[in-house]
């Protein structure tokens, strides 16, 4: 059997942070790591002790949710608390930086930003990284065993069992085992 490569590990860290996030626009992750060790993680997601956008919804001015940290600001955040260096350190994100976290992430002496998807890359922020020395490069995470697509799938599934409930020349029996087995494999036991 292969070992995953150390942008592979790094990257499925980032993706399972994410499933912590509280936002429900978009859930991020991020992994700051320093020589091959992980020295930080966050999520995005509300202060600490705050409300959260899972439970109220989002508080969206200007097309922004103003109640979420992000997941790059959270890592460096927790660096900052602790007192851990993050000069010449890599970050691992789900998502292509936003450009305030790209100043952060410039700011904090990160040297490489590596990003599963991309979503909506600032023109200035890709204009920074590269004035200040900052590598970013895309790492799409292909190990088979972290699905990174699971509510889509789970939404799809759900969609054509409506459908074909609503379809007047159904088969009950099949039908019922088309939601056994979706239950079984996208439920949470």
């Amino acid at each position: 059997m292969d070992r995953i490569s150390w942008d592979q590990y790094f990257m499925a860290q980032s993706h399972l942070l994410s499933l912590r996030s509280t936002c429900t626009r978009l859930m991020v992750g991020a992994t700051i790591v320093r020589d091959k060790r992980i020295i930080a993680g966050g999520y995005n997601g509300s202060v600490s002790g705050g409300v959260h956008c899972i439970d109220e919804g989002c508080l969206v001015v200007d097309g922004h949710c103003v109640r979420t940290v992000h997941a790059e600001a959270n890592a460096l955040l927790q660096c900052a608390k602790f007192g851990v260096p993050t000069d010449n350190a890599d970050i691992y994100v789900t998502h292509f930086p936003c450009l305030q976290c790209c100043k952060q992430i410039i700011q904090s002496g990160i040297k490489n930003v590596y990003y599963a998807e991309d979503y909506h890359n600032n023109e200035y922020a890709i204009t920074l990284f590269k004035e200040a020395g900052v590598k970013t490069r895309k790492v799409e995470l292909d190990y088979l065993l972290v699905d990174t697509n699971f509510q889509k799938k789970n939404e799809f599934v759900y969609e054509l069992i409506h459908k074909l409930e609503s379809n007047t020349d159904r088969d009950e029996q099949e039908i019922t085992l088309i939601k056994e087995q979706a239950q079984r494999l996208f439920m949470k036991k």
